[in-house]
């Protein structure tokens, strides 16, 4: 009924009842430095200093969709673990990534965690425009059928619970339906652009 009155006054041009509308507020920046202002610091400077931290290194991956002729994934450092309660992780992927959009619309994906001996494997993922499931074993993950990358110490199985915009990059926060570990081996990690692995 309420519906009704709302079209019929719309219709004969009389102003609905309640309160007056207001301006919506403008978007906001995602700049966080002004047109005019000079960035704090340059990015060759960001990347150098930044490289001091060490990382593990990951593949993201998703299964292909329904247009698709494979499966999706690339190379990943910007990994975390983010909540017990409930389980969540994080990764970050550039806003420019031609991977991302595949595994969005997928709306799950899996973390394969490399070990010490599997640089090569990630640069096989870490190129663009190329297949880089070629000669890559692989069987589905349990729950999103995701590919969990074979001889990897871990994986993570998740549905992509949100994404926020961070500046350039996208902050993508996974919910963990399954995962498990072999238990056994050295990570691969990355630092000062180079992979590296635990010594005694």
């Amino acid at each position: 009924m309420a519906a009704t009155v709302v079209r019929y006054l719309r219709s004969v041009g009389s102003p609905l009842p309640g309160p007056e509308p207001v301006e919506a507020l403008p978007p906001p920046e995602l700049r966080a430095v002004g047109a005019d202002e000079r960035a704090p610091v340059g990015p060759g400077e960001f990347r150098a200093v930044l490289g001091n931290f060490a990382s593990g290194v990951t593949v993201i991956t998703a299964p292909p969709g329904a247009d698709e002729d494979g499966p999706a994934g690339f190379a990943c450092q910007s990994f975390a673990s983010l909540s017990l309660d409930p389980p969540l992780v994080t990764f970050m992927v550039a806003r420019t990534s031609t991977t991302w959009p595949r595994i969005a619309r997928a709306g799950v994906f899996c973390v394969n965690i490399l070990g010490a001996e599997q640089g090569g494997l990630c640069r096989s993922f870490a190129v663009s425009g190329a297949d880089k499931f070629a000669g890559v074993a692989h069987s589905p993950a349990p729950v999103t059928g995701s590919p969990q990358l074979d001889a990897v110490p871990a994986w993570i199985d998740c549905r992509i619970h949100a994404v926020h915009t961070g500046g350039d990059h996208l902050i993508v926060v996974g919910r963990v339906l399954a995962l498990g570990a072999a238990g056994e081996g050295d990570p691969l990690l990355f630092h000062r652009g180079r992979f590296g692995r635990f010594g005694d």
